[in-house]
């Protein structure tokens, strides 16, 4: 295969690692208006090629991803058009469907075009922190048009799989009205949440100073792109902002159900957003990616998190993550570590709680 990709960010990134992975013989040609990452995809052995522009180079591929910002990837279109050779695919990796979907329809170019959306991702952006398994077991959302043959989604779906990710066929008026709720809107609370907390903070700045777990975990998200997010929010709109009334109309109640002391509702709001939560899948395929975590007593002395690293390592234990908690609200724990799989999780616990380690699990 030839594979073009049009911006090689944390997204194209990870499906151009995971291309050369699983296809190491497939010929990857990238433009890119960053050319440093490219330049170092090369060097990572990831990219065969760097195209200087939209042109020629593209000739002759099999796929070609789209995978700029949202707004420039409906303008690479017309410049991809002249180019394209016969049962060459164009897909897109943007969360938005719409706008791309109305201008394939404009450029008549429905007959080669499938929508993407790659349900993964981060806080972070570009090359530098793209991998391979980003999209392994997360949720690859397809949006064809209606003047895509079946055999050509399907074959497109079954590539997408091919890569690890989990194919989900749907038409691109769903695709948006489902995001906004479980994407965008989250995107939107968590700024507005942190906006808040810094225009209501006291003068000498204590909420900042004790934000911790449960104020860190719901905007994480904040720090986000700013210029990503603004053209997703400028081309869902209308999704947007009804979900939003929604949440709105949600919020005034419960104010109002407090202004009422009415326990009863606001026990029920816990609860039954508690057993949704809980019912949401967490095998590495929904939206929430599961973490094996756990948490350990330490005392504040020098060389204990190099001690408890050390007695995982010996018994052949890969940690993903370790960090201290500042905040002990979550349990008396300060230090969270975090593994790659259950199995692993389960095994730390049980030799740690040997050494006489302290260790809470979630």
């Amino acid at each position: 295969m030839k594979i073009g990709f049009i911006g090689l960010g944390l997204i194209g990134g990870s499906i151009a690692k995971a291309v050369r992975h699983f296809y190491p013989d497939t010929e990857i040609v990238v433009h890119s208006r960053t050319r440093a990452s490219v330049e170092q995809a090369v060097k990572d052995g990831v990219v065969d090629r760097i195209a200087d522009r939209v042109g020629p180079d593209f000739s002759d591929c099999t796929y070609i991803f789209l995978c700029a910002p949202v707004s420039s990837n409906a303008a690479y279109l017309a410049s991809l058009r002249p180019f394209l050779s016969p049962g060459c695919i164009v897909s897109d990796v943007g969360s938005t469907k719409s706008d791309i979907h109305a201008k394939v329809k404009e450029l008549d170019m429905e007959s080669c075009f499938i929508g993407g959306h790659p349900m993964a991702g981060s806080e972070k952006t570009g090359y530098a922190n793209s991998k391979r398994i980003l999209i392994e077991n997360a949720y690859y959302v397809i949006t064809p048009t209606r003047e895509i043959p079946e055999a050509t989604v399907l074959a497109f779906r079954d590539f997408i799989a091919s890569l690890k990710a989990l194919p989900l066929i749907l038409d691109y008026q769903t695709h948006d009205y489902v995001t906004a709720g479980v994407s965008h809107l989250p995107h939107i609370i968590a700024s507005a949440l942190v906006n808040l907390v810094r225009d209501s903070d006291t003068k000498d700045g204590i909420m900042k100073m004790i934000a911790a777990g449960g104020f860190r975990d719901i905007t994480r998200i904040a720090s986000s792109s700013p210029e990503m997010w603004e053209q997703i929010c400028m081309t869902n709109r209308q999704n947007i902002s009804a979900i939003l009334q929604d949440y709105i109309d949600s919020l005034t109640n419960i104010r109002q159900e407090l202004d009422k002391a009415q326990s009863d509702a606001i026990y029920d709001l816990f609860e039954s957003s508690r057993d949704y939560r809980n019912s949401l899948p967490t095998q590495g395929h929904g939206p929430i990616e599961p973490a094996y975590e756990i948490y350990c007593e330490m005392v504040d002395e020098a060389g204990g998190i190099a001690a408890l690293a050390t007695i995982l390592a010996s018994n052949q234990i890969n940690l993903k993550n370790i960090g201290i908690v500042h905040s002990r609200e979550f349990v008396d724990a300060v230090l969270r570590i975090e593994f790659y799989d259950e199995p692993a999780m389960r095994k730390a616990a049980d030799i740690l709680r040997k050494y006489r380690y302290i260790i809470y699990e979630r």
